[in-house]
């Protein structure tokens, strides 16, 4: 088996070392790692496999010689260095938004739309994270019956906002239950013991990005425009992994007993629906699982073809660097 030359831009940040972590478990098949980061990050050490690495500094010239560069360093870094990464004949997965929208670069979830990454022009996108678990459960759904209106409520863990917002949500925990202070700096309100009605800044018409994101990714990746997607996202105080209730009005009547036929089949899906048993997925449960868990299956007795149900994933590996790995190995196995 050939073995490829990978470099990770922002190796140092969480969802960095969580690819570095995938990449590790999944075993794919790398002769050189290279890890990127800041100037001021460059210097430190990851390890893979066992060997310490050091880190680099991000420069236009770091792609000399890689074949894929996995980007998380945030958009404006994506915008500047993809191309570099491109030029030097890297194929570029971007776990950033920069490129999601770009109508010439695939936005893809490998259990929904695996052929959309054979179209790429040497960058290929990951999803938003909320948006990529999500797809995965409605993608065997929308198959059998279509999907005509999803409605979506997230409870996003704070790591979706990165490594300093899971440290102000410790700080604060701390500091509450000892009576000391709450300083928001990540968020705009304490999050510790709160929930938080917005994830990214408000646009116009009331939504936030976060929430816009789940519309247009949802219908790039499902290739269906005409879904109509409505959702609001909150921030809890989770340290890892989102959890979301989706509302979904189907094209044709479907049954929650079919639905959860159609899990128990699905790539990348964990059923866990036992509402007598109180079972069902939570959030903790699937911190560090690559799978999704789907539970609370129900039909929607306010409308003919709807169908409830609840979904959970670990926002640092499905919601980025398990997917982003998956990309990859669509190419490297």
């Amino acid at each position: 088996m050939s073995k490829f030359k990978i470099a990770i831009v922002g190796a140092t940040g969480a969802v960095g070392q969580e690819l570095i972590k995938v990449l590790e478990a999944r075993n794919v098949p790398i002769s050189e790692l290279r890890p990127l980061a800041s100037a001021r990050s460059a210097g430190t050490m990851v390890t893979f496999n066992g060997e310490p690495i050091e880190v680099l500094e991000l420069t236009p010239d770091s792609f000399e010689g890689i074949d894929y560069a996995l980007f998380s360093a945030g958009g404006s870094i994506s915008k500047e260095f993809c191309p570099h990464a491109v030029k030097a004949g890297a194929v570029c997965i971007d776990n950033t938004s920069h490129y999601r929208m770009d109508p010439e670069v695939p936005l893809v979830v490998p259990e929904v739309n695996p052929e959309a990454a054979k179209r790429h022009k040497g960058i290929i996108a990951n999803p938003n994270c909320s948006t990529a678990q999500m797809v995965v459960a409605l993608k065997p759904i929308y198959d059998a019956v279509g999907i005509e209106r999803l409605v979506i409520s997230t409870y996003q863990a704070v790591s979706g906002a990165g490594s300093d917002a899971m440290h102000e949500l410790e700080e604060q925990s701390r500091s509450l239950l000892t009576g000391g202070e709450l300083k928001p700096k990540v968020f705009p309100h304490p999050i510790a013991f709160n929930a938080i009605p917005q994830i990214d800044v408000f646009l116009d018409n009331g939504y936030t990005k976060e929430e816009i994101k789940m519309v247009t990714e949802t219908q790039k990746i499902m290739e269906d425009d005409r879904i109509q997607v409505t959702a609001t996202c909150v921030r809890i105080p989770v340290f890892i992994g989102h959890s979301e209730a989706i509302n979904i009005t189907t094209c044709e009547k479907i049954s929650a007993d079919k639905v959860r036929e159609l899990m128990v089949a699905a790539p990348g899906v964990d059923l866990r629906d036992n509402p007598a048993k109180s079972e069902y997925p939570l959030a903790r449960d699937y911190s560090g699982k690559d799978d999704v868990g789907i539970g609370r299956i129900r039909e929607d007795i306010s409308q003919a073809n709807g169908i409830e149900m609840w979904c959970v994933g670990d926002n640092l590996r499905k919601g980025a660097a398990l997917n982003a790995v998956q990309i990859l190995e669509l190419f490297v196995l």
